[in-house]
């Protein structure tokens, strides 16, 4: 055979599938049979075919070995680098990127054969003499043995796949996720009033379009409402969702609650746990009345003509304006540049706002300013 033939094959498969699982979302067994290979064993090949391109480079049974391998590894990662994007790992992404990796490393490998002579070039042939078993090395006859017991494994696996699937694998992915739509960063410490946000995330595994229904309560009050979510098979929805708090109390549970088809009970749930503190303008006391100030009089007499008329008092000067309370955070901005340009220390920003990590701010994130007065001066 030619020597590009192996190559074309395992691009052909990989693209049928593509085809099948876009075009065809329930043709099962297709799926099964093009996707347990796509997944264990084309990536690696795809790559062996780059990095070995000659004949003897490699045997026939640490071909497939390392093309093995080297699926096992390389698929993972891909699914890592998609985890950290905005993609995140689901089929359609998966599929793609996969899919993209076997293509640009079958090229490579074919590049790399088209440059050496055809008789160094490696390729499929049909002429293969199987050497008797005696004359087998011990560790080439173990790695022949692994090599079958793993495709039979595969072919196994295959089986009880396609035979147990049935509708009860339909699901539906719903998680929320920090500002910064990482697992992570969750706010845990606001004032009443305050806002803070969170992300939530949508996938439809159902099999069919399906409608949701999305409720946000804090401390059992229902804050927000999302509603018509219509999701067809494979759709994902994503929304910044708003968390403000009305009032003060340890551990208030915020609820995520998520339901289908109009039904009247969730059947998902997700929840966060918030520490509430009362606003700032509940804590700072009002300004007490002066009770030595002087009484005022009503009416003053006329002064007579020959009396010195006193002049008037100056002008009281009008108080400055109030500072500012409140700090909207903008990307870029840390604490410590917060403090310096409102002229506080960043221990008093830290406890006026119950920060336990000065580095964990995010934009539009409301900054409490403690009372300006001597905070320098104890600094």
């Amino acid at each position: 055979m030619r020597r590009e033939a192996d190559i074309l094959l395992v691009v052909s498969c990989s693209l049928a599938l593509a085809i099948i699982i876009m075009a065809f979302p329930f043709a099962l067994p297709a799926r099964v049979v093009l996707g347990l290979p796509f997944i264990f064993f084309f990536p690696g090949y795809a790559l062996t075919t780059a990095l070995f391109p000659r004949r003897n480079d490699l045997d026939p049974f640490e071909r497939i070995a390392l093309s093995l391998g080297l699926s096992i590894a390389v698929v993972p990662l891909i699914g890592l680098a998609l985890d950290y994007s905005s993609w995140g790992i689901s089929l359609n992404p998966t599929l793609a990127f996969v899919t993209l990796f076997i293509v640009l490393t079958a090229g490579a490998g074919l590049i790399r054969r088209r440059m050496l002579p055809a008789y160094e070039a490696f390729g499929l042939t049909f002429d293969v003499q199987l050497p008797r078993w005696s004359q087998v090395r011990f560790a080439d006859s173990l790695l022949g043995v692994g090599v079958v017991l793993a495709v039979v494994a595969l072919g196994v696996a295959a089986y009880f796949v396609t035979a147990s699937r049935d509708s009860s694998d339909t699901f539906t992915e719903f998680y929320v996720l920090g500002p910064a739509g990482k697992a992570a960063g969750y706010p845990s410490r606001l004032r009443v009033g305050q806002n803070a946000t969170v992300i939530l995330r949508i996938v439809n595994r159902e099999g069919r379009d399906t409608a949701h229904r999305v409720a946000v309560r804090i401390d059992g009050e229902t804050t927000d409402s999302i509603d018509g979510l219509l999701l067809a098979d494979g759709d994902r929805w994503q929304k910044t969702v708003e968390l403000t708090p009305t009032h003060a109390g340890e551990d208030q549970k915020v609820e995520f609650l998520l339901y289908k088809d109009g039904e009247s009970a969730p059947f998902r749930r997700l929840h966060l746990w918030l520490t509430v503190k009362p606003a700032l303008a509940d804590i700072v006391p009002a300004p007490a009345l002066d009770s030595q100030a002087e009484p005022v009089t009503p009416l003053e007499a006329a002064p007579s003509p020959d009396e010195e008329v006193a002049p008037p008092p100056p002008e009281p000067t009008p108080p400055p304006a109030e500072p500012p309370t409140v700090h909207i955070v903008v990307s870029g901005e840390n604490l410590t540049r917060i403090a310096s340009s409102y002229d506080v220390t960043l221990l008093a920003l830290l406890a006026v706002n119950d920060i336990g990590n000065p580095n964990l701010i995010y934009p539009s994130q409301r900054v409490d300013l403690p009372p300006r007065g001597n905070e320098r001066e104890g600094q």
